[in-house]
């Protein structure tokens, strides 16, 4: 491995969801459809980390690795139980994990839906719901206003493409559908709760708990900061599966219609085509502070059937997925050309390695890919590696361990892998020394 140094000003770190660590959550639509056999390995989130009973313990893995910033979820579901009625012990719970975080030096970000919703909005139709931006603007303002002097760093919505697709197009994630025009309706929507929520969040922050009590004491209460609002965008290297004229422009038509309309809609509020079947916008100048990606893998693209797969005889993580860390210089270099003025965090990226026999080498692959970006001058300001635990990985269930520690289920006992040594000096010396 050859050394490289990040900017003394590059912040490192992990990132976890609430749902698919914290456990205990009967009110959500991942645990129903956990409990419909949905989940290849038969696990539920139900167990998960139990990082409910355990934000002390678990802080203690993000200060020994040296980490500078955390991405945490909140669970809507355990904030806001029922239509209108907000949970006093859910949020006293999140304010003192956050202010367990910040005494401890560690800048949180907090991610406010990912993946999972309440049962009571599921019910009412969830994000199609055509009244969807009110509920969640709601849930926003009683988030903010109760936390807002501990968190300056929020992302409103998790990989919205993906939350879109899989659970209305391809059908494998809740509530199941299979209809391309809820797809686009769903993803319209989120776009409209994300601009609701980045305006809602700017004034209250900067109105210093305006509309509303708080469980802070005004007279101590910090809302210093620059307050920062984006999206995590999950970004797929989509590439030719071969060099006919077909993949080609296929690839660039998955690109454009799986994330480049998206990305679109999310940082100037202009909806494209198809998005644009749902309605139309006021188009804004912008609303996003940052760009957030997620980067996994690269996808070749097949011309004929329009379908992607990965590109033969490529090293392959646990699930299939091509290790390509050129495939994040080209994602960041993508975004920093649609969307100059924005600096870029890496929200997620990290692989499934249950031998962590790769896991090393992959997190010293695209750091140093990042180190090459800010060379070049893309603003990339932030690493956030996914995840700081072994998690309840959606369809995979236990069975995807992407954590630097690993997570004995059956104990919960947390165990420090040789990878997460490595992300730790990383993290120690901003970079791979000599």
């Amino acid at each position: 491995m050859k050394p490289f140094k990040l900017p003394d000003h590059f912040l490192l770190g992990s990132a976890t969801s609430a749902m698919q660590i914290e456990g205990g959550d009967r009110n959500n639509t991942w645990f129903k459809w956990c409990e419909e056999g949905r989940i290849k390995d038969g696990s539920s989130c139900l167990r998960a980390a139990d990082h409910w009973n355990r934000i002390d313990e678990d802080l203690r893995l993000l200060t020994d690795t040296h980490q500078q910033v955390y991405r945490m979820g909140l669970e809507w579901s355990r904030i806001e139980p029922e239509n209108g009625v907000f949970s006093d012990a859910a949020i006293l719970h999140y304010r003192r994990e956050l202010s367990l975080l910040k005494e401890n030096g560690i800048q949180p970000m907090v991610t406010l839906h990912h993946f999972s919703i309440p049962l009571w909005f599921a019910d009412l139709g969830g994000f199609l719901n055509p009244n969807c931006a009110t509920y969640f603007e709601r849930y926003v303002r009683y988030v903010v206003e109760h936390l807002g002097d501990l968190v300056q760093d929020y992302v409103t919505i998790n990989e919205p493409n993906v939350y879109a697709t899989n659970g209305y197009y391809f059908g494998i994630w809740p509530p199941g559908e299979k209809n391309f025009r809820m797809t686009m309706k769903v993803l319209a929507n989120l776009a409209r709760c994300h601009i609701r929520a980045y305006d809602l969040i700017h004034e209250l922050r900067s109105n210093r708990n305006s509309g509303g009590q708080t469980c802070a004491d005004d007279e101590q209460a910090d809302y210093g900061g620059q307050t920062c609002v984006g999206v995590a965008h999950h970004l797929i290297d989509f590439v030719p599966y071969s060099p006919k004229w077909l993949d080609r422009a296929a690839a660039k038509l998955m690109s454009y219609l799986f994330q480049g309309a998206a990305v679109m809609a999310f940082t100037t509020g202009r909806l494209l085509p198809p998005l644009s079947l749902s309605g139309v916008f006021k188009r804004r100048q912008v609303v996003s502070d940052f760009m957030g990606i997620n980067y996994y893998s690269r996808h070749g693209v097949h011309g004929r059937g329009f379908y992607t797969e990965m590109l033969p005889d490529k090293p392959q993580n646990d699930l299939g997925w091509e290790i390509y860390p050129e495939g994040l210089k080209r994602v960041c270099r993508w975004s920093h050309r649609h969307h100059p003025s924005l600096p870029i965090w890496i929200t997620e990226n990290g692989t499934c390695d249950a031998a962590d026999a790769f896991r090393t080498q992959f997190i010293y692959d695209h750091l140093k890919a990042v180190s090459e970006l800010i060379e070049e001058g893309l603003p990339v300001e932030r690493y956030y590696h996914w995840s700081l635990l072994d998690n309840f990985e959606l369809l995979e269930g236990e069975s995807g361990p992407f954590g630097l520690f690993a997570v004995n289920f059956k104990t919960q006992e947390r165990t420090l892998r040789k990878s997460g040594e490595f992300y730790a000096e990383l993290c120690r010396n901003h970079g791979v020394m000599e």
